[in-house]
């Protein structure tokens, strides 16, 4: 039940508060009567008590001022972006109707309304789960820039908020959203200093231990670090200010998220990590004298320490596509410790905090969005193909949002940009469509090599091409962007249709001559019968010369005289094999024990998951499949990390609430001494157990005198299976027995 959203005292104090300073930070951007009609609105909105809490508790018309706050002041939005912000929820209680907000604020507002609100339906519908709304939320994310800006400043706002507010589960699925998604976003959109916010709040949310052991260690070492930092600054302030130049210096400790990344990476603990900071130089130029100036810089620092060539960043010459300018380099300080300088103008780091929304006020929309816009419209692209599962169109998502950029020619000079990691396959599709489906090969820098190859920044690429070829299902394993993967997929497509066209037409002949007229719902049971699960793959099989077209036929007639005439068939007898084996699948079903799923939820399809083969009595969870239902997995799983940090929206609690009497397939490794008469004794205790069945047994002996090998057995629970353990254990020579 949704609390109604009646404002407390102490929340009435905050939102006059908030107002007042709103006023004030926003007067030079609204026009003069904008900002009363909108405090008539959000209090008529307050009086009619139809606005409601958010989970969290939060009051909604507070949380939206709070949210304009972080627009306006941090990421530096116009009066559109504002406005739309503050009246999005009015809105959709019909306080003000949207047509009247096109009038009274311009159809710019009105736009971005509707773009909030379409999100927040998607939301709406748990997008997390549901595969086509999750499309269609990152879709609306793609389609105008001022929402994406406006939705990662409202989960900012939200990701402050909520530490000692709500469920813990509640807050986990928040704090996974906003590092898988929002960061990402922002990363793109150049908004390093919220990228930064979101990533360290996320990592507080779910992994707390480890956020409070790297932020206490940061506090504890801050002194020397300073003191670090204004020993490496001084001898370098002194040089600047002789050449004659207007700067300030600053020193920035790397966010405590970043610090976790490179302490899993390098597999060191938090004292092993050198490069807890980086300098930054800020110059006060000229626009024209900008990058002389920048270079200036960098010549004085690499003659005072010595620099690491291969760590030369240089985005001076070519911005990356969000605007991002700088010169980045690592010299070697004092105490033979790496440190980062990262150079730049007033005007650049104002970019590099806020993004594009900086980027706007100096250049100008157009000129800087076009890039951007290239980025949306392939990822549109790709959204609207729906050929992609649920994980990987979020993995594609990321990984495209988080790539770096390489720079190439064409041999006429020509610059294109791609994706870090790109191929000459990528740059072919990039030119064109055509070029890249008879893409043979590449000439780079005048050498011919494969189409697998990765391009370099600075690189001069002809493609080479020949209308015999065409795309392969390999391909996919070497492209890169989402267009070329996209296009790729879809030739495969048309492929596969054309030669199933084929098939088909070589099986309709072949009945024809034999005077067959094949029924369609007899073919679809012989098709499923043969082990296929889609029409296509049979005549693909039919079309390699898998499936042999007279076999078919053949099985075809057997299946119609079944169907047709079923007492002809009545006597038949079962083999031994096929008797066996049902016996066998009969006497260990048994009933199915009760899991209760998501808290309250009883009789939900599931299916145990192969990877760790849970039984009763395990700690488990449920994960939701994009097409295969929920797969429940031992909470100790080998996938169980992974599935949590990259997919933790899909998953479910679990637990065991009743036993039916099923059983279970159990592994288990045993290593021992190679004995004579230890198999034996090992089959000779699970034999003695109740209820368990011995199902295979594989042992090898080594030379070193030890034996290794897996057990299977069926058993009912965990309680029996600890027990069982315990008892081989026991058996002399044994070393090791675990699942």
């Amino acid at each position: 039940m949704e609390e109604i959203a009646t404002i407390r005292e102490d929340e009435k104090q905050e939102l006059l508060m908030t107002v007042r300073k709103m006023q004030a930070l926003v007067s030079d951007v609204l026009n003069p009567d904008d900002f009363h009609k909108i405090k008539d609105i959000l209090f008529q909105a307050i009086e009619t008590e139809s606005l409601t809490r958010n989970k969290f508790g939060l009051h909604p018309v507070l949380f939206d001022l709070q949210t304009a706050m972080i627009i306006a002041e941090e990421i530096g939005l116009n009066r559109a972006s504002i406005i739309s912000v503050l009246l999005h929820d009015c809105v959709e209680i019909g306080v003000i109707d949207i047509d009247t907000v096109g009038r009274e604020f311009g159809e710019d507002v009105k736009n971005i309304i509707q773009g909030l609100l379409r999100v927040n339906r998607l939301y709406a519908k748990n997008p997390s789960i549901e595969t086509e709304n999750f499309r269609d939320l990152l879709l609306s994310f793609a389609q105008d820039m001022r929402v994406i800006f406006i939705i990662i400043a409202d989960r900012v706002n939200l990701m402050r908020q909520i530490k000692d507010r709500g469920e813990a589960e509640e807050r986990e699925r928040v704090a996974t959203e906003a590092a898988h998604l929002y960061a990402p976003l922002a990363h793109k959109l150049g908004l390093y200093l919220v990228k930064r916010e979101l990533e360290d709040l996320s990592l507080k949310y779910l992994k707390p231990d480890v956020y409070y052991m790297i932020k206490d260690k940061l506090s504890a070492t801050r002194a020397a670090r300073d003191l670090y930092i204004a020993n490496f600054i001084s001898p370098i302030e002194e040089k600047l200010k002789r050449a004659g130049l207007r700067f300030h210096i600053k020193g920035r400790t790397k966010s405590i998220h970043s610090i976790w990344q490179k302490m899993k990476k390098q597999k060191c603990n938090f004292e092993g990590i050198y490069d807890l900071f980086a300098i930054r130089v800020i110059l006060d130029s000229e626009l024209e004298r900008e990058k002389q100036e920048c270079w200036q810089v960098f010549s004085i620092v690499t003659d005072m320490y010595h620099p690491n060539p291969k760590r030369l960043r240089d985005w001076l010459s070519v911005p990356k596509s969000n605007g991002y300018e700088s010169l980045h380099i690592t010299v070697m300080g004092p105490e033979g410790k790496w440190v980062e300088v990262q150079i730049r103008t007033e005007r650049m780091d104002e970019i590099a905090e806020r993004g594009l929304a900086a980027h706007w006020r100096y250049k100008g929309v157009k000129e800087s969005g076009g890039k951007l816009e290239d980025w949306l419209k392939d990822i549109r692209s790709a959204l609207e193909t729906h050929t992609d599962s649920d994980e990987q169109l979020v993995n594609r998502f990321k990984v495209d949002l988080y790539s770096d950029e390489v720079f190439v020619f064409t041999p006429k000079g020509d610059l294109f940009k791609l994706p870090k990691g790109a191929t000459v396959l990528d740059f072919a599709f990039h030119i064109h469509t055509t070029v890249g489906a008879h893409c043979t090969g590449g000439r780079v820098n005048g050498k011919n090599v494969h189409i697998r190859t990765k391009l370099q920044s600075g690189d001069q690429v002809e493609i080479l091409t020949s209308q015999k070829q065409l795309p392969k299902q390999d391909w996919l394993n070497i492209a890169v962007t989402p267009k070329a993967r996209t296009k790729i997929r879809q030739s495969l497509t048309e492929q596969e249709m054309k030669v199933s066209t084929f098939a088909k037409e070589a099986l309709e002949r072949k009945f024809k001559n034999k005077k067959i007229e094949p029924e369609e719902s007899i073919m679809m049971r012989l098709i499923k019968k043969l082990g296929y699960k889609h029409v296509q793959e049979f005549y693909k099989a039919i079309a390699e010369d898998i499936l042999n077209v007279n076999t078919v036929i053949e099985h075809y007639v057997e299946m119609a005289e079944r169907e047709n005439n079923p007492s002809a068939f009545s006597t038949e007898q079962r083999s031994a094999d096929s008797f066996v084996s049902t016996l066998q699948e009969e006497q260990v079903k048994g009933a199915m024990d009760v899991l209760v799923l998501d808290n309250n939820l009883k009789g939900v399809d599931y299916s145990l998951a192969k990877c760790c083969n849970p039984i009763y009595g395990d700690d488990v969870f449920g994960f939701v499949t994009v097409n295969r239902g929920i797969k429940v997995h031992r909470t100790d799983c080998p996938n169980a990390q992974l599935l949590k940090d990259r997919m933790g929206y899909r998953i479910l609690r679990a637990r065991w609430a009743g036993k039916g009497g099923k059983q279970y397939p159990v592994t288990l490794h045993v290593i021992g001494n190679d004995d004579i008469g230890i198999v034996n004794n090992i089959t000779s205790i699970i034999n003695k157990e109740k209820n368990v069945v011995l199902r295979s047994i594989s042992i090898q002996s080594s030379e070193d005198g030890l034996f290794s090998g897996t057990l299977t057995v069926m058993i009912d629970d965990q309680k029996q299976l600890t027990q069982m353990i315990k008892k081989i254990s026991t058996v002399k020579g044994i070393k090791h027995v675990a699942r």
